[in-house]
């Protein structure tokens, strides 16, 4: 009896993966598989502490729903997708579904990532994703080197040089997001709430 055997997409892949990993976050950049474990305690605090205070900003009235750990598909390669940390998204974002429970990138206003052991993910690699999918506003909250980092208006695939936020300092969410609100770098950093 002959067997057939055929490569596995990366696709495929990343659904095996994500079967044999409960609870670890995988996503496709660029073509490659990304593995990311489990957040720590104050990871989630720091992304229970933005969605909140953005809540409490206005953002319901404002039209826009925040979520965590929601998919946003990406145009930088067939498969690729990312599944940030926290999204601040338009209402319809159901009707932007693409596939694999990942959203088109036009719903998305704001996405935040807090970084863990793969912060160079979160500075490098994903930066140059998210501005490729336009999207206008990105915080990375930034724990392996002690700052805050915000990109805004991307442009040709690029953001310019972020702004950064260092301890003792507050920044303010930008006006495009669609709510007035200043965060604390420490409280970010710390992961409290």
């Amino acid at each position: 009896m002959a067997v057939i055997e055929r490569e596995m997409t990366i696709a495929e892949a990343a659904d095996r993966v994500s079967n044999w990993l409960p609870g670890h976050r995988v996503e496709i950049l660029r073509g490659s598989l990304i593995v990311t474990p489990p957040p720590d305690e104050s990871h989630q605090g720091t992304v229970f502490e933005v969605g909140y205070e953005i809540r409490r900003a206005g953002a319901k009235e404002a039209g826009l729903k925040v979520r965590p750990g929601i998919g946003l598909w990406l145009p930088t390669g067939p498969a690729d997708y990312a599944i940030p940390d926290l999204s601040v998204v338009e209402t319809d974002v159901g009707d932007a579904r693409v596939s694999k429970n990942c959203y088109a990138p036009h719903v998305f206003r704001m996405v935040v990532e807090v970084s863990s052991s793969n912060w160079s993910q979160d500075t490098i690699s994903k930066v140059d994703v998210y501005a490729h999918a336009g999207i206008p506003v990105y915080i990375v909250v930034d724990r392996h080197h002690d700052e805050v980092l915000l990109y805004t208006k991307p442009a040709d695939g690029k953001y310019p040089e972020p702004v950064r936020y260092k301890r003792g300092e507050s920044f303010p969410i930008p006006e495009s997001v669609g709510v007035r609100l200043d965060l604390s770098v420490d409280s970010l950093l710390d992961g409290e709430d």
